[in-house]
């Protein structure tokens, strides 16, 4: 389409926050909620304030996190939402595995988590599940949408090639043009049968500075895209206000 602002390449929910992405075909959008089953779960801490009782929305500080503790990224994760079974991998042999509706299935996870992060984080380590919502970085319901044009106009700077999981976006679009999505702040958006709006630029922290592939820290990106263009933006955030399906390869256009 000739209006059309971008391609959809790629969409990734976080079952648990900070641990491993799953790639998805098509999902189906409601209005005012995050992406389905994304960040749904999160390891709290004994210096956290989360209340399973009472489980309402917390900082990231309350929950292990990828931008304080990258150890995180030695762990792959994968996740069944038919059985909420999560099995968790290290150096290709698996650690633990568990339902995460079972208080033993969850004792099972949080035994090979308790001493993965002893020194790390203050104990216990708990499996714990979001109540209305996702446990994601903003209170408000949004989904994360990443420009693959952007990237690539990164990977200029940094002379080096940029993985899009740094970033750990919901939705991976391709507009042909760097930096396009920040025009789109406060406009509405038509992205398959859904419509959204763009509420803001997405400001990055540390945690895209952990290389997805090696595990290891070694870039500083905030500091280069502070140097480079003036802010530390990279993405945009959208909150879904009609709901509908969504797919690889539909098209993004502004709504009338």
């Amino acid at each position: 389409m000739s209006d059309a602002l971008a391609t959809i390449t790629g969409l990734f929910r976080y079952p648990v926050k900070s641990l491993s992405g799953e790639a998805l075909d098509s999902v189906e959008l409601t209005a005012d909620q995050c992406l389905p089953g994304d960040r749904l779960y999160a390891l709290s801490h004994g210096a956290g304030k989360f209340d399973p009782a009472n489980p309402e929305w917390l900082s990231k500080a309350h929950f292990a996190n990828l931008a304080k503790q990258d150890i995180m990224a030695k762990l792959d994760t994968s996740y069944d939402p038919e059985t909420t079974t999560l099995s968790i991998h290290e150096a290709g042999a698996t650690k633990a595995e568990g339902r995460l509706d079972s208080e033993d299935g969850r004792a099972t996870i949080e035994a090979f988590l308790n001493p993965f992060f002893e020194g790390k984080l203050p104990p216990p380590v708990k499996v714990v599940r979001a109540g209305y919502g996702a446990l994601t970085d903003q209170e408000e319901p949004l989904i994360s949408v990443i420009n693959l044009a952007t990237l690539k106009d990164l990977e200029r700077v940094m002379e080096q090639p940029i993985d899009h999981r740094r970033f750990r976006g919901n939705i991976l679009v391709d507009t042909g043009e760097a930096w396009a999505e920040r025009k789109w702040v406060g406009r509405d958006i038509q992205l398959g049968a859904a419509k959204a709006v763009v509420v803001d630029n997405i400001d990055r922290c540390a945690a895209i500075n952990i290389d997805p592939e090696t595990r290891a820290k070694n870039m500083n990106l905030p500091a280069h895209i502070v140097r480079t263009f003036g802010h530390m933006d990279c993405g945009v955030f959208i909150r879904i206000k009609d709901g509908g399906a969504v797919s690889g390869g539909d098209t993004i256009q502004f709504a009338g």
